[in-house]
């Protein structure tokens, strides 16, 4: 069987971090990843990935706690959304310079949606980080971004495993790495250290969330808001919408993170989400710890 493979990353907002462990992995044990396409965490990470800086990268949000998010949001209460996105952008650029997508080093595919037109936009070129902010533009949580006269947020409204996307060679595998899969979370470790540490960032996200409706859940028991159901809504869609492009797919190496393992804004968490993607990478049939 041939090493060299064709990756797909999903999206799955703070749980997109796991791309970095599965990347690693498949590196570990011989596979030369020859083109990648991904979908909001799935396109930052394959981005980042297909410019050569994923080492640094990893570096700096593995040593990112609850204050450094928290300074890397910019707030703006509009009815257009909580999140601007501009620092995050701007503190990206300074790990990983801006490029053109033509120019990287391997065939590089990011999605978005047109929220205008209602359609999937396929960016294969232009600027790096004009697609990684298009592709990441969570609904009611960062503001859609404007690139000329038109409106993107994520690209998982339409397409959140962007397997029809991926440049194929003769002879790659197909690889997918999906971090919304609707398979329990088995727990390895104690995490209550990092709740407790995380409980300020979680009183901001609820704080913020109260602007745009009078009844958060604080709960998951608790009367569901407009934020909750918001995100819900997304994660049922996401999850139906990936089950149906899997079944049209034969796939080679499929990676799977229950989408019940972290929460989407657990981003001071990235080195734990990392870890886990390691773990389940290696728990693919074919693959073994060296």
């Amino acid at each position: 069987m041939g090493k060299n493979v064709a990756l797909v990353l999903s999206s799955g907002g703070a749980r997109g971090f796991a791309h970095i462990g599965a990347i690693k992995v498949l590196e570990s044990q011989g596979y030369n990843i020859t083109s990648v396409a991904g979908t909001s965490m799935g396109a930052l990470v394959g981005g980042i990935y297909a410019s050569g800086r994923l080492g640094e990268f990893e570096e700096w949000v593995s040593g990112l706690d609850v204050m450094e998010v928290l300074k890397l949001t910019d707030i703006s209460i509009s009815r257009r959304g909580l999140v601007k996105g501009t620092k995050i952008i701007d503190k990206l650029k300074e790990i990983v310079p801006d490029s053109r997508i033509e120019d990287l080093p391997i065939p590089y595919c990011a999605i978005a949606t047109d929220v205008i037109r209602g359609r999937e936009r396929i960016f294969t070129s232009g600027s790096l980080f004009n697609a990684i902010r298009a592709s990441i533009s969570i609904p009611t949580f960062f503001q859609p971004y404007k690139l000329g006269g038109d409106y993107f947020v994520d690209g998982g409204l339409v397409n959140p495993i962007p397997i029809n996307r991926v440049e194929r060679h003769d002879g790659d595998l197909l690889a997918v790495v999906d971090v919304n899969a609707d398979i329990p979370h088995v727990m390895i470790g104690k995490q209550e250290e990092e709740e407790t540490k995380g409980e300020g960032y979680l009183r901001w996200i609820r704080k913020i969330n109260a602007h745009a409706g009078k009844h958060i859940p604080k709960n998951k028991k608790d009367d569901i808001g407009i934020f909750n159901l918001n995100n819900r809504s997304i994660s049922i869609m996401l999850t139906q919408i990936t089950a149906l492009t899997l079944r049209n797919y034969h796939i080679d190496i499929m990676v799977r993170i229950s989408r019940e393992s972290y929460g989407t804004y657990d981003f001071y968490k990235a080195a734990e989400i990392i870890r886990e993607g390691e773990r389940a990478t290696l728990a693919t049939a074919g693959l073994q710890q060296e």
